[in-house]
């Protein structure tokens, strides 16, 4: 069974967002999409200042089964990435929501309250 965070918001391509303190987004992949890739071999991170779209593809997230394109939840600028992925992609099968993929500074806040509710995310991922 998936763990699914009630203080996070989703995409419907199993991307989770966190606003955080300082108004940027941090992004990872679900629990669910962890499972579903099975073991994490390779992460390309998106560059830092590039300007991004909601529903963009930046990253990708390569597993020994395929490989899946990650999509930013939010329009913005990528200001961060967690570098330590790169030479230890398998971190994000350990725990998805504690290694998260990169943050985005939003051009337009009000795009979170698009993406999913825990609940709604829940009833999503059980069909």
């Amino acid at each position: 069974m998936s763990i699914i965070p009630d203080d996070l918001k989703y995409a419907n391509s199993h991307e989770w967002a966190k606003l955080e303190q300082e108004g940027l987004v941090r992004v990872g992949i679900s629990d669910f999409a962890q499972e579903q890739l099975g073991d994490v071999v390779y992460v390309e991170l998106p560059d830092i200042g590039r300007k991004v779209k909601a529903g963009e593809a930046c990253a990708v997230i390569e597993s020994v089964k395929a490989a899946s394109d990650i999509y930013s939840p939010v329009s913005g600028e990528i200001v961060d990435v967690n570098s330590v992925l790169t030479d230890a992609p398998e971190s994000v099968n350990q725990d998805s929501y504690v290694h998260w993929l990169f943050r985005v500074k939003p051009s337009d806040p009000v795009e979170l309250d698009t993406l999913l509710t825990s609940s709604q995310y829940a009833t999503s991922t059980s069909t």
